[in-house]
């Protein structure tokens, strides 16, 4: 049996069990993954996958097993390599954070900064995409840590924790008649043309429930991935912004007038994750507490061993 053996099980379920794609993303062979797969089923005395013909059509019950342990010995095989690294290299290596654009753009880069001032010579990957995506690229292993507001809590095998918390800011070009009302009710939210968050991203969840609550439909005519691309389109005149309240800047956004509406949605938290199963290293531990301050090496390794429950803000 071999490591490499184990990873083409686990990268072959990953691709829906497509044995070229899977030789793809292992920059190998297609006739290769299938003779080592039947290798190790020989080796085993199992059959891990069903076949029709050459096609693997679904995973057996033996072989689901075989497929849960080999994951969780590549994991651990990955966490030797880091622990290793952790007291061989030192101050070396690469963090890969997996973030939303609301995180990249506007909470993350002092805390860059800082990262990078305190360990110059750690690279840096940043990946952005919707908090979904996050959560499937720390469970892939392809972020070691994650931050967002939606989603990550929602996945078993992360333990995510609370970094901060929000409220939602209404925002309106200068001249709208809502800019002389007082702060907003729903309903007078409601009479305007919305521009918002995707569904899935920065706490959108929170806004559609306060609606629903009072039975109201917001006209939601456009939606943005990014805060950005939301406030160009008010700038235009076609609606009223609801956006993340660290995503508005008085002097960047000089043509907006923001509207205090943290009394009409719940607070958002953004939460980091990572693995549950993860070796944290040194710097890592340094960028987490630079993110949030209360989340000392600490408070994370406690968590760790722990059940995984907040440990507050």
């Amino acid at each position: 049996m071999k490591l490499q053996q184990l990873r083409y099980l686990v990268e072959v379920e990953r691709q829906n069990l497509n044995v070229s794609a899977a030789a793809d993303a292992l920059a190998t062979s297609q006739p290769g993954v299938s003779k080592q797969i039947r290798l190790l089923e020989e080796e085993l005395g199992v059959t891990i996958f069903e076949r029709s013909g050459k096609r693997l059509v679904s995973i057996t019950d033996p072989g689901r097993m075989v497929l849960n342990l080999a994951a969780r010995i590549l994991r651990d095989a990955q966490n030797l390599k880091r622990i290793g690294a952790d007291f061989a290299a030192g101050d070396q290596g690469t963090l890969a954070i997996a973030t939303t654009h609301t995180q990249a753009r506007y909470t993350l880069p002092p805390v860059i900064q800082r990262f990078m001032q305190q360990h110059p010579t750690i690279r840096l990957e940043l990946h952005q995409g919707s908090p979904t995506q996050v959560a499937q690229w720390l469970i892939d292993g392809k972020a070691d840590l994650g931050i967002a507001t939606e989603a990550l809590d929602q996945c078993e095998d992360l333990l995510t924790l609370p970094c901060y918390q929000w409220s939602h800011l209404a925002i309106a070009p200068k001249g709208h008649p809502l800019t002389t009302q007082g702060p907003p009710t729903l309903a007078m939210l409601a009479a305007y043309p919305l521009i918002t968050y995707d569904a899935t991203f920065t706490g959108r969840s929170h806004i559609d429930q306060a609606f629903a609550r009072q039975g109201l439909q917001p006209n939601v005519i456009l939606t943005a991935i990014d805060a950005d691309v939301i406030k160009t389109y008010v700038g235009l005149g076609l609606g009223l912004g609801i956006i993340a309240e660290m995503a508005f800047d008085p002097l960047r956004d000089e043509g907006l007038v923001a509207l205090p509406v943290a009394h009409l949605f719940a607070t958002n938290t953004t939460r980091l994750g990572f693995r549950r199963d993860v070796w944290l290293r040194g710097f890592e531990y340094d960028f987490i507490t630079l993110l949030a301050p209360q989340l000392t090496r600490r408070v994370v390794a406690a968590a760790l061993k722990g059940d995984g429950q907040d440990v507050g803000l």
